[in-house]
This record gives C-alpha cells, structure tokens and sequence, in this order.
C-alpha cells in the first residue's frame, strides 16, 4: 500500500538505509524499464476490455453480474496503473518527489485505494460464483445488475474508510540534499509501522483471501456432493466457464500480491535490509503491479466468448438494408435499417450468460 516503497523506504520509516544506494544502478536503470513494460501493457489491456464491455452495451446487449464485476476490476487496475509513472520518476530520481504535497497525498491514495478495492470486488465477485453454483434459482432475484452495481458502490465507499490513516499521514519527507520523497509520515514509527503494516495485511488480504478459499471450498464441496436436479446443461457449461475464470482471476491476484505482503511482515523485524532484500522487495513490488497487467490476457485466454465480442468490438459497424413486410397494409413495404453489428449480436449471445438464467 505504501507507493514510495518502490523506492527502498519502509512504511513510515524515516531512517533512510544505504540500500538505495547500493542499489542505484538497479533501481534507476532496470526496474523502470520493468515497470514501463508493465504500464504499458496494463494500461492497454485494461482499455481494451473496457471497450470491449461498454461497446456491448452500447449494441443493446444485456449487461450481466460478471460483466459488471470484470469491468470494475479492469476500471481499478486501470487507476493502479496510472500511478506507475510516478512511481517510476521517483526510481529514475534515487527516490525524489517532484509534484507537491497535493499529488503525493492523492497519489498515495490512490495506490492504497486501488488494492484494496480490487481485492474486495474480487471477494464480491466469489460470493456471486457461489449463489450462481450453490444457489441457482434460490437467489437469482438478489444477482442482478443493479444489485452489483450497489456492491460495487459499497466496496469503494467502504475502501476510501479504510484508507483514511493514507489520506492522514501520507506527505513529503525529506532527503539530504533540500530533496523530498513521498512518504507515510507516521506520528510514532516504530509502534505505527508494527500496527498499520498488520491492519493493511488483514484488510487488504489475509480476511478477503480466508474468505474466498472458504467460499470456493464451499463451491468444490457442492459440485462433488450435490445430488439436487441440476439446470440445463448449456447452463452448467456456462456457469463453469465463469467460475474457472473467477477462480483464475483470484488465484492470480494472490500470487501477485502474497510476496509484498509476506515481506512488508518480515520487514517489521529487519532493521538494515540487505541488497538482497532490496531486491526481492521491489521483485515482489512489480508483481503486483503486474497483477493488474495479467487480468486481460486472462479473461482472452480462458473465454472464447470475450475474444468474439472483442473482434465484434473493433470491426467497423456496416449498416445492412433489410425490407420487411408491413404488418399493417399487405401492399406496403417498411425499410429497416440495422447495423451489422445489432444483427450478430441477436444471433450470438453474450460475452457472459445473461442473469435471466442462472449462471
């Protein structure tokens, strides 16, 4: 949660280690070019799913539950992403921040924000996979788009509280030279550190990771005992494609994130990181910034029906006359116009079952 961390200064620490000048050359030459790949990819497949979602809508399909989650998830990591260039001014500056106290709060912010708020959508997202697949038809009224809409909603309002000790405490630091860094100025840091380290382990992932291993546990436990009359199974199909896509979105997001959180705990008890440690923390720091790039070419990989929707996304709309018999006089005719587009769209489906049906 800590934006300049990247930088080699621990959570609210202000004693500066001589690990960022040992590893100058690392920070200002290799991980920028790391994270300049990362950024650009993320950004341009977050965009890209984006696109693809709001153009459906913008063809009249339905807009499901999944599709509601995904494009969030795809708005969040965007907005995580955008804080990389700053992130990657300060390594190319040995750490310096140069926009003001303003940007370095608001950015900050956004950081701690944007983890959390995925984290929690992707707790929402799992609840949904288990009312779709333990509880099809039970709760099939409460997986509505405006219901998500609502989660949704919650989830942001209950991350900007959460990160409040962000909007407090983050600020400008200073550096020998006249310099400044963005930084967590903690009133106490050694006991603020110890405490904020472990409230944003167990908000931002130790809750919402035992929460979702329970609830796809519970969903595992159904599908092999269940003995209740199944849906169709064109049904069970789709629902299993969405299910193995969340699982694979959640999974992806801890492994990206397990690393920073298991050495922000075991940084509580290293006084002087070693280079090693340097190393390792800024490896673990662009894993989770890459979380945020993996999630598009997950959702291509593991649905055939997103790369149909994307492909019908860029194709430019051609406008197809089609003359239809009016019903009203048997001698007159009614010219339609119909874009190409509408037309594969009534044909096809959606990029994600419709909540009409469970999923």
């Amino acid at each position: 949660m800590d934006f300049y961390n990247g930088s080699n200064f621990s959570l609210g620490d202000s004693n500066l280690t001589t690990t960022a000048v040992d590893g100058a050359l690392y920070c200002s030459a290799i991980l920028p070019v790391i994270f300049g790949i990362i950024c650009f990819l993320g950004i341009m497949g977050n965009c890209i799913v984006m696109y693809t979602i709001m153009k459906k809508t913008k063809c009249r399909a339905k807009q499901t539950v999944p599709d509601i989650f995904i494009l969030n998830v795809s708005i969040v990591d965007l907005l995580f992403l955008l804080g990389m260039p700053f992130l990657i001014h300060q390594l190319l500056g040995n750490g310096t921040w140069h926009f003001g106290a303003t940007m370095c709060t608001v950015i900050t912010a956004l950081d701690s924000n944007s983890q959390i708020v995925s984290t929690y959508i992707l707790t929402a997202m799992t609840l949904d996979r288990y009312l779709a697949t333990v509880h099809p038809i039970r709760f099939n009224y409460v997986r509505t788009p405006c219901v998500a809409a609502l989660v949704i909603g919650l989830v942001w309002a209950l991350s900007l509280l959460t990160i409040i000790p962000v909007w407090m405490y983050a600020g400008l630091m200073p550096l020998p030279g006249g310099l400044v860094a963005c930084a967590l100025l903690l009133p106490d840091p050694v006991i603020d550190t110890y405490w904020f380290t472990l409230y944003q382990f167990f908000l931002a992932f130790a809750i919402p990771l035992v929460i979702i291993c329970l609830v796809f546990f519970k969903i595992l436990q159904h599908m092999s005992t269940s003995v209740a009359p199944l849906p169709p199974r064109s049904l069970r199909v789709r629902t299993r494609k969405v299910t193995r896509m969340a699982v694979a979105i959640c999974l992806a997001f801890f492994i990206c994130w397990a690393p920073y959180y298991i050495l922000q705990l075991v940084h509580l008890g290293v006084q002087k990181p070693s280079l090693a440690f340097s190393y390792a923390y800024n490896i673990a720091i662009s894993m989770g910034y890459a979380n945020s790039c993996i999630n598009p070419f997950l959702y291509i990989i593991l649905s055939e029906t997103f790369k149909r929707q994307f492909l019908r996304a860029i194709r430019p709309v051609n406008r197809k006359f089609r003359v239809n018999p009016s019903t009203t006089d048997g001698a007159s005719m009614s010219v339609r116009m119909i874009p190409e587009g509408a037309q594969q769209e009534q044909a096809s489906g959606e990029m994600i079952p419709s909540n009409a049906a469970p999923q």
